[in-house]
This record gives C-alpha cells, structure tokens and sequence, in this order.
C-alpha cells in the first residue's frame, strides 16, 4: 500500500499550445504597427519640406536667368547650363574670397574649440569664489541679441585700429557664450573621481585638461566645431560692416555685392553661389556627423 508522501509529486505542466513558445515572443500586439507608420509619414513630410529650398536652389542653379523668372516656376530645368558657375568664377576674385572666407571660419572655430573648453571645464570642476555668479553672466549674455552689440562692437574694433583687417574679422568671435554653457554641460558629466585620481598622481591642471578631458570631449567638441564654423561661415553682417575692401570680403559679402545690379538681382549668380557656399559646410558635417549626434545627446541640448 503506498501513502501520499511515497508518490512523485510533479510540477504542474501548462496547457498546450498550437504556437512556439520562440513565435509566442515574436508576435506583436495587434494596432502597433500604425503609430509607427504615421511616425514615419511625419518625419517623411517634414524631410520633404526641409529639403525642399536645397534643392529648388542646386536645380535652379542650372537654369537660364529666363527660366529662374518664370511663373509659374518649374522644378526640373528644361535646358541645364553651367553658365552661372562660369560666371561666378569669372566675375568673382573666387580663391580671394574662398580663402578669406576659410581663414575667418578655421580660427573662429580653433578658437572656440579651446576658449570655450578652458571656460567651461574651469566652470565646472574648479571651486572659486565668484564661480555661480560667472556663470550667470555667460548664461546672461546668451538672451543679449547680437543686434544690441553690433554698434558697440563695432566703436571698440574700430579704437583698437582692427576695422579691415582679419583680427576685427575674428577676433569678436574668439569666444562664444553659447561654446562656454555647451562645453560646461559636458564637462559635468566627467567623473570626478577619474580628475581626482590624476590629481594624487601628481598630474598638473594643464595635463589634466590637455590629457584626459580633452580627449573625452570628442562629442562634444565635433558639436561645438560644427555649430561655431557654420555660424562663422555664413556669417554676412559683420564682415559686410567691417570689411571694407575688396580684398577682405568674405564669401557671403562678395555674393550679395555683385549679384545684384542697378536694376535688378542676378538670381543665377546667386544661386551658384549658395551651391558653392553650402559645399563647405556639409562636408564639415559629414565628417563630424558620428561625433555630432553624441555630442548633442549627452551635453543635454534638446
């Protein structure tokens, strides 16, 4: 005669089922699919109208001046010409303007990229007297609009002897508000313990910067060199009001200025023009793109 306590108790076993346990786990509730799709139909219509002036302006780059008038206007050019870039190099002092235009950028974005990070990393790592109230400074500065500095700026390149010259080009823009908060951000992200342990090694504040962070900031650094050079690149009113020869005129200055007639703008040449401005520029993101995404991300911006 057995008892209760000489049988095998089982584990309780779970009702069949028609489908794997593997095809279980793929299956997807029903309706989540759509939102998806109108995500992507979002992002799908706001790319059409963001691209939508870039590439009217590389298609109207190659049409007749006739054909850039017409209305209603086309799209696709019936006759493509190369005529407008003919005539942006033959009007233009190109390599003048191109290497004036390239050498304000280069150094503004040089400059940026170590000021605003001794700036930001004394921000955020050092303990100083003062150091709250800077930083509200840097932060109040950044709702100041650039027209309420334009005259002032101006009366205090000019006493200095820089107006036409490449220092009153550059010089102002050596050190952004904007550079100092973004490299901060970052910045505070840095373990402190990893700063420490380099201190009790006996490392310097300047090895430390030059050694450890800098190489840490490689996001944040792509972000900043990206934002700095196109803000500087296209940069109009400053040079159009500094500059005041031909031979310091920058790109964007020398376009408006010999597009447009006595009677009438040169809406070829500017649209040439706006083609070789741009080329620049998105060979600068696309070199920097991977670090840019990263950069954007962990310095908080949204």
């Amino acid at each position: 005669m057995t008892t209760t306590s000489d049988r095998e108790i089982l584990p309780p076993t779970e009702p069949p089922t028609d489908a794997p346990a593997s095809r279980r786990t793929r299956e997807r509730p029903i309706g989540t699919a759509r939102p998806h799709l109108g995500a992507y139909l979002i992002l799908g219509v706001g790319l059409i109208v963001v691209m939508s002036p870039f590439l009217w302006m590389a298609l109207s780059s190659v049409k007749s001046e006739g054909e850039i008038r017409r209305v209603p206007p086309t799209w696709w050019p019936e006759a493509p010409t190369l005529d407008n870039f003919r005539d942006l190099f033959a009007r233009l002092d190109f390599p003048q303007f191109f290497s004036n235009s390239t050498l304000v950028a280069v150094v503004v974005t040089l400059g940026n990229l170590v000021f605003c990070s001794m700036l930001g990393y004394v921000l955020a790592k050092s303990d100083f007297a003062g150091k709250k109230l800077l930083f509200r400074v840097v932060l109040g500065t950044l709702m100041i609009p650039g027209m309420v500095t334009l005259v002032p700026l101006f009366v205090l390149v000019a006493n200095m002897g820089l107006v036409n010259t490449y220092g009153g080009l550059i010089l102002p823009f050596l050190a952004a508000p904007f550079g100092v908060f973004l490299m901060r951000q970052f910045f505070q992200s840095i373990p402190d313990e990893l700063i420490d342990a380099a201190r009790v090694d006996g490392a310097s504040e300047a090895r430390i910067f030059a050694q450890i962070v800098m190489p840490l900031a490689k996001p944040a650094l792509a972000t900043l060199a990206i934002l700095t050079f196109l803000g500087s690149w296209n940069n109009f009113l400053w040079p159009l009001v500094v500059a005041t020869t031909e031979d310091k005129y920058t790109l964007p200055v020398a376009l408006a200025l010999y597009s447009t007639g006595q009677n009438q703008t040169d809406y070829g040449l500017l649209l040439a023009g706006a083609v070789v401005v741009v080329v620049p520029v998105l060979i600068v993101f696309l070199l920097l793109q991977r670090y840019f995404v990263q950069g954007v991300a962990m310095t908080g911006i949204k």
